[in-house]
């Protein structure tokens, strides 16, 4: 059985090892916040959540996320860079699905698993979920005092 758990705004999913850095995702930590997509059978729900991401890349920008489609056994980067992803791991690390299930899943830069989802979210629940992050605040202080 899954639970969820809510942390200030940031949702947790501890069957997922929410604790333990994911290590396929490794080349991001510190550096990127990653959400991974895995789509659904006839990809609806999938294309759905790419397109609410897609829809606010100043937001993905600006929040330093890399958006990621794991399908069809391969790894695609939809928004920013990414080399060397293994599927398979990915999936292993992240869902444990069967296929053909969707879910969309927010690893934060600190390399572990923040949100862990079945149905689409907004960029606007998405955002609100980074922004939360203490590392995400760090961000914003220190801009704030950049400027």
């Amino acid at each position: 059985m899954s639970k969820t758990l809510l942390y200030g705004a940031t949702k947790v999913d501890e069957t997922n090892a929410a604790y333990a850095a994911v290590g396929s995702l490794e080349q991001f930590q510190w550096k990127n916040r990653v959400v991974v997509i895995f789509p659904d059978t006839d990809n609806a729900r999938a294309a759905r959540q790419e397109n609410m991401l897609l829809a606010d890349r100043e937001g993905l920008s600006e929040r330093d996320v890399v958006v990621l489609k794991v399908a069809e056994g391969s790894v695609r980067a939809i928004f920013g860079a990414a080399e060397s992803l293994d599927a398979g791991v990915l999936e292993q690390e992240l869902i444990g699905l069967s296929a053909g299930e969707f879910a969309a899943v927010l690893v934060g830069k600190d390399g572990t698993v923040k949100l862990n989802v079945r149905e689409p979210v907004s960029s606007g629940e998405l955002f609100a979920i980074i922004d939360a992050m203490p590392v995400r605040a760090a961000e914003a202080a220190d801009a704030k005092d950049q400027s």
